[in-house]
Parts: structure tokens; sequence; C-alpha cells
């Protein structure tokens, strides 16, 4: 079983920064690609960015130039930089990672999700 626990999510103004951290463990070889996720208060999940392995990174129109992904391989970390924050971003942001285990099968799991809100 794998568990992704993410972190750093808080309540901050508007045009402020966050960084959160999404840790993995458990039993795995590796991880490939790791997302983030969020879902505010009556909308869809929606896909914020995403990370490769190889550090390959690709982000959503809305959060280009503002937000920066990154991991730790060696510590089965991905983080989120969240500059300029604006309250439109406010949500439970969520992170979904795809972890290769030892039976060579990928599954793929979800964290718990850390809340951010901005004020006006």
């Amino acid at each position: 079983q794998v568990q992704l626990v993410e972190s750093g999510g808080g309540l901050v103004q508007a045009g402020g920064s966050l960084r959160l951290s999404c840790a993995a463990s458990g039993s795995f070889v590796s991880i490939s690609v790791m997302n983030w996720y969020r879902q505010a208060p009556g909308k869809q999940r929606e896909l914020v960015a995403t990370i490769t392995a190889g550090g390959s990174t690709h982000y959503v129109d809305f959060v280009e130039g503002r937000f920066t992904v990154s991991r730790d391989s060696a510590k089965n970390t991905m983080y989120l930089q969240m500059n300029s924050l604006k309250p439109e971003d406010t949500a439970v942001y969520f992170c979904y990672a795809t972890v290769l285990n030892r039976l060579g099968l990928s599954r793929q799991f979800w964290g718990q999700g850390t809340q951010v809100t901005v004020s006006s």
C-alpha cells in the first residue's frame, strides 16, 4: 500500500505565497508521474500541474507563471510553490501519483488533500 500525505496548506492573503508538499510512503519501487489537482467548493476536481520522473513539467493556463512544481526523488516528495495567489485559487489541493509496485504493476493513488484559502 502507498500513502500520499499533503501538507503546507493554510490561509493567506491575495498576492501571498504558499508551498505545498506531498510525501509518498509505503511499499513501491518507483514513482513515475506526479500531479497536483484542486477542487473548489461546488466544482469538479481539476488538474493544476504535472511532473514526470525525469523532471518535465506541465501547467494549466490559470497557474502558468505563478505556480512551480518540483520533486525530490530521493525523498519521494513533490512540491508546489504557489506565488501571487488569488482568491480563485481557494480549493482543496490533492496529490495524485502513478506508482510502480514490486509486482511490476502501475497503480494510481490520491492523497487526502490540504486546504488552501486565499482571502481578498
